[in-house]
């Protein structure tokens, strides 16, 4: 299997208490191996060129997995460590790198330490593990007490990152994620609102472990990324500004919109040249990606884009078939749905088909991996671009419009005449 770089890597997000089909509850049912399905789903990852795996969250929780109770046992709702322990093997036999969801912000309140504060209130010794604890007021739970939680949601009660204990206990359970899966980064949940010294430790202790880990934050709102992806913390970030100039741009018939993102990143004189983020259209937090355009012919052009921008692409399961999921009276539920990996219900095989080729195009392509980005020519519905790099240049041409159009460009010494037919795209290396 190849070192871990995420530039070579095209990435695949699985929630898996939705993908596995288990219960929305946690009931404390005996373990069931529900996280097989992962396994099974491996030959489709490979077909459309996968050889990396963002794993949402599989911990003990009590409903969707962001609320963990023990950060040592698999969820009973998708299996056992034992079953999760084969799922690794067999993801690292098939060349798939794994990197699993990091939530160290806050805990469920089963988590043993919040169990005992609400037991023992001020006599437990785990007092100073949650953030902002006081007894002289209430909550929602009536529980005679208050902490700090995540958003107000007092279901998340908010660590004390602080405290030595805390983070102790955080860091050796990342140890033994590496130790017993053989984890190779991780997805760090609602990053924004982690103490930077608790990442600066989790990058020692980590990269100690495997200088090649990587670090990944969650991110929704930043005016400068740098904040957290640099030397001492974050190895890269989630890309949500240009998530949003993606769709737009198509959506307004306005190309300067993603131009002007990916040149503010990454151009000449780009905020984030030296920096991999994570490139998306759609995650587990946001609705699919064709509902959020206004015409689904621009699917195949928007994924076109993300594969050959800088940074590392990814597709949120069901997504590579155009699957549809909208946010409904405030739930996610419809973004995580169950997939049936034996008989998979594929909606669009000829977005899937472009994913393929994209996927070879991608991993065959010097340039598109590691080559600079210099912008060509932009128009409202028409834009090219350049990746360059010591080895190879591509060109990228889009057309947005709905009828055909020819881009004359000239870039780098050579003339190019590239007519492409309605919502379609070119690539041309050299």
């Amino acid at each position: 299997m190849k070192n871990f770089e995420p530039k070579e890597c095209i990435f695949y997000q699985i929630y898996p208490i939705g993908f596995c089909s288990a219960p929305m509850v946690n009931s404390g049912e005996p373990a069931v191996n529900r996280i097989e399905a992962i396994s099974k789903w491996i030959p489709h990852m490979k077909s459309i060129g996968i050889n990396a795996l963002y794993l949402g969250p599989i911990f003990e929780s009590g409903c969707h997995g962001y609320d963990t109770h023990d950060f040592r046992l698999i969820d009973t709702r998708l299996g056992t460590n034992e079953d999760f322990i084969k799922v690794c093997k067999d993801l690292k036999e098939a060349g798939i790198h794994l990197i699993l969801d990091g939530v160290f912000n806050h805990v469920g309140r089963g988590f043993f330490a919040v169990q005992d504060v609400l037991k023992n209130r001020e006599h437990s010794p785990y007092c100073d593990w949650i953030s902002g604890l006081r007894f002289d007021w209430n909550n929602s739970y009536n529980d005679n007490l208050h902490y700090d939680s995540w958003a107000g949601h007092e279901l998340l009660v908010k660590l004390n990152l602080r405290n030595p204990d805390v983070k102790e206990y955080l860091l050796s359970s990342v140890d033994m994620w590496i130790d017993e899966f053989g984890i190779e980064g991780l997805r760090l949940d609602a990053a924004d609102c982690i103490d930077h010294d608790f990442f600066r430790e989790l990058r020692r202790r980590t990269k100690a472990k495997n200088p090649e880990f990587w670090l990944m934050g969650e991110i929704t709102n930043s005016s400068d990324y740098r904040v957290w992806a640099n030397g001492e913390m974050l190895d890269s970030v989630t890309n949500y500004e240009c998530y949003k100039g993606l769709y737009s741009s198509v959506n307004s018939k306005n190309m300067f919109e993603i131009a002007h993102g990916i040149a503010r990143q990454f151009g000449p004189w780009g905020l984030y040249k030296d920096i991999t983020l994570y490139n998306f259209l759609d995650n587990h937090d946001v609705n699919r990606i064709v509902n959020m355009i206004n015409n689904r012919e621009h699917l195949k052009n928007l994924y076109t884009l993300m594969y050959t921008m800088p940074g590392t692409p990814s597709i949120y399961y069901g997504s590579e078939w155009a699957i549809e999921g909208k946010k409904e009276r405030n739930s996610d539920a419809p973004l995580r749905p169950a997939i049936d990996v034996d008989n998979p219900h594929i909606i669009d095989r000829e977005l899937l088909e472009h994913l393929k080729k994209l996927a070879v195009i991608r991993q065959s392509s010097h340039a598109l991996k590691y080559g600079r980005y210099e912008q060509v020519q932009i128009q409202s519905e028409l834009y090219a671009f350049a990746r360059v790099s010591d080895k190879e240049t591509a060109v990228i041409f889009i057309n947005n419009a709905p009828d055909t159009k020819t881009i004359y460009a000239d870039f780098m010494g050579r003339h190019f005449e590239v007519s492409l037919p309605a919502y379609s795209s070119d690539i041309r290396t050299f």
